[in-house]
């Protein structure tokens, strides 16, 4: 069941990038980022994930980006273990500083929603999901070649407490991503 849902996730995923492309194409200038990202919860889980990056003339003149992503701890420190498996699905937006140049700074928001999966039965009584909301900021390098890359750090607004949310939803977060960008220029 759960490899069905891997490929459900990942053809919804592939779906999405190709009806932004397709919506993209509509604008002037553009630019779609697609990669991979590595997120680190202070003292607790590795997450690892897809994200995807979008920016536009008609988005001030690219200052904002909007992004999604999906990291999930199913492939990183609870890929066969017993740690929780708990997944991270988030918007937001960013503003970026310096949009111009290749080294930007970056401060953004965002939202979205956290499962955990407790599989054993004790555990049901404990809260499993919540909304996330945090505050961002990281520096962006974009090479000459279509590759770029970010490091970020962010602030869960709302933390685990294990009564009314998740106990595992800490509130320091590190990420590294990696995007390949296409689109107009």
């Amino acid at each position: 069941m759960k490899i069905k849902m891997t490929k459900k996730k990942f053809t919804l995923l592939i779906l999405l990038i190709f009806i932004i492309k397709s919506y993209a194409q509509v604008f002037d200038a553009y630019e779609i980022g697609v990669g991979v990202r590595i997120q680190k919860t202070e003292k607790l889980y590795w997450e690892n994930g897809v994200g995807i990056d979008f920016t536009s003339n008609f988005l001030l003149q690219k200052k904002i980006h909007i992004k999604m992503s999906y990291a999930t701890s199913r492939i990183g420190s609870a890929y066969n273990t017993n740690a929780i498996q708990q997944d991270n699905y988030v918007i937001g937006a960013d503003w970026r500083f310096r949009s111009g140049k290749n080294f930007q700074i970056f401060a953004g928001v965002n939202t979205g929603f956290f499962h955990a999966d407790m599989e054993n039965i004790q555990f049901f009584s404990l809260p499993h999901n919540s909304m996330l909301f945090s505050l961002e900021t990281g520096l962006f390098y974009k090479f000459k070649f279509p590759l770029a890359t970010s490091l970020s750090v962010g602030y869960n607004m709302i933390n685990g407490d294990g009564i009314s949310t998740p106990g595992t939803l800490f509130p320091v977060f590190y990420q590294m991503s990696i995007f390949y960008y296409f689109g107009k220029k």
